[in-house]
């Protein structure tokens, strides 16, 4: 008989399938700046639409390219100044600041039931481990790229390196970044976003998160949070195995599309996992980090190893609540990111439409009485073109004699 982790897998080989449509339609169209664009349509299964688009690249800095060296003692760390002057320009500082906060008054508190951590090591945030590096391999894949670096000083404590977006605003995105993880067990290395707790409502939190204890293909997805006072939440993290032998340890494409009602992520172009539970709904920052605090989850780095995220470019589509980013009219000129053939730089698509850009922050609304997630992922991988009404009935996998359970999805403007 088949069981529900077999049909599981088979409903996935048949979405991703249909994942990416890129390749030969990519080098028909043509090459535009995002002045001419009005939104970006995404080429997952249900294509979503985005209004902004921003693109960091660091492949080819090799003027500020500078390896600082590492800090002795925690105050050195926070008080630290950027590591050169790139990230004092205002491509960087308009959207991004590097951290130097610590984890001291969670340490102080000793109940990871109120602080949600059980770090046995002072952590801290530097500006110093965010910086450029020249690309040091016998063939390089680039000149230079962003490293953030983590690293056990004898001194006994973490510095570590976090940068977060200046906007608080973002609600949906589809965000990408061409990025490898280096360094010995103990540290974690993430993409995701954060909405943080308020009073009684949990944090909002969309994770892509690597451990370098774990094996060199495993990857973590994760709607947080993951934990309550009664243990964890199996239905809020995904542990999976990277495609096509790829390892974290050399260049892969990342890409997190986080849309109402699922975040979903990919690997290399091909579908990696996702997760209707849980999956935020307010608007958020995006952060990456790459760090360890001796907890149960990172692991314990050893005494004076080094471990660093590298990343190659930043890219990412999304909508945005915050007054700078109001956009008015429609989405005539509808551009690509996924179809181009140079990345950055998106193409024009060869029809547009009448959405009116005021309703993509809430392009997909949906209401739905589900009885497991796969039902739900399965909608929303479903629901075409707008105004359109599906129902589903599935039998519940742990039972062979109820009744077929019902899903309705409605995708409109509202």
């Amino acid at each position: 008989m088949r069981t529900r982790r077999d049909r599981k897998f088979q409903l996935w080989d048949m979405l991703s399938q249909f994942v990416f449509l890129g390749g030969a339609l990519a080098a028909n169209l043509p090459l535009t700046t995002d002045a001419n664009c009005n939104c970006y349509r995404t080429n997952a299964t249900t294509s979503n639409y985005f209004a902004h688009h921003l693109f960091f690249d660091f492949r080819n800095l090799p003027q500020y390219a500078r390896v600082p060296p590492l800090i002795g003692d925690p105050d050195g760390n926070t008080q630290a100044a950027v590591a050169s002057s790139y990230f004092s320009l205002p491509q960087w500082t308009s959207y991004w600041a590097a951290q130097n906060w610590n984890n001291s008054e969670m340490m102080r508190m000793n109940n990871s039931d109120l602080s949600g951590s059980d770090a046995t090591v002072l952590m801290v945030n530097s500006p110093n481990n965010v910086y450029v590096d020249r690309d040091r391999d016998p063939r390089p894949a680039s000149q230079t790229h962003l490293v953030m670096r983590t690293a056990r000083l004898a001194a006994g404590f973490q510095t570590v390196a976090e940068i977060e977006s200046v906007s608080t605003g973002f609600r949906f995105l589809s965000i990408r970044m061409l990025a490898r993880t280096r360094g010995p067990p103990g540290a974690i290395t993430a993409m995701f976003t954060y909405r943080p707790p308020a009073g009684p409502l949990p944090v909002q939190e969309a994770d892509l998160e690597i451990r370098t204890r774990d094996p060199e293909n495993a990857v973590q997805y994760t709607n947080q949070p993951s934990w309550n006072a009664d243990g964890d939440i199996p239905a809020a993290t995904r542990n999976t195995t990277m495609p096509r032998g790829s390892r974290w340890t050399g260049w892969a494409h990342y890409r997190l599309d986080w849309t109402p009602y699922l975040s979903t992520w990919y690997v290399n172009g091909q579908f990696a996992s996702s997760i209707a539970f849980q999956a935020p709904r307010d608007p958020a920052q995006v952060i990456l980090n790459s760090w360890s605090d001796g907890g149960s989850w990172s692991g314990n780095m050893t005494a004076n190893a080094t471990a660093a995220m590298q990343i190659q470019w930043i890219e990412m589509v999304f909508n945005n609540t915050d007054p700078v980013y109001t956009k008015f009219g429609s989405c005539k000129n509808v551009c690509s990111i996924d179809e181009t053939h140079v990345v950055g730089t998106p193409v024009l698509m060869p029809s547009g439409g009448d959405i009116p850009l005021s309703s993509l922050p809430r392009l997909v609304a949906a209401t739905y009485d589900i009885w497991d997630i796969e039902a739900a992922i399965l909608v929303q991988q479903y629901v075409k073109d707008h105004e359109a009404t599906f129902e589903i009935k599935k039998v519940p996998p742990d039972s062979d004699h109820r009744s077929p359970s019902e899903v309705s999805v409605c995708r409109h403007y509202a």
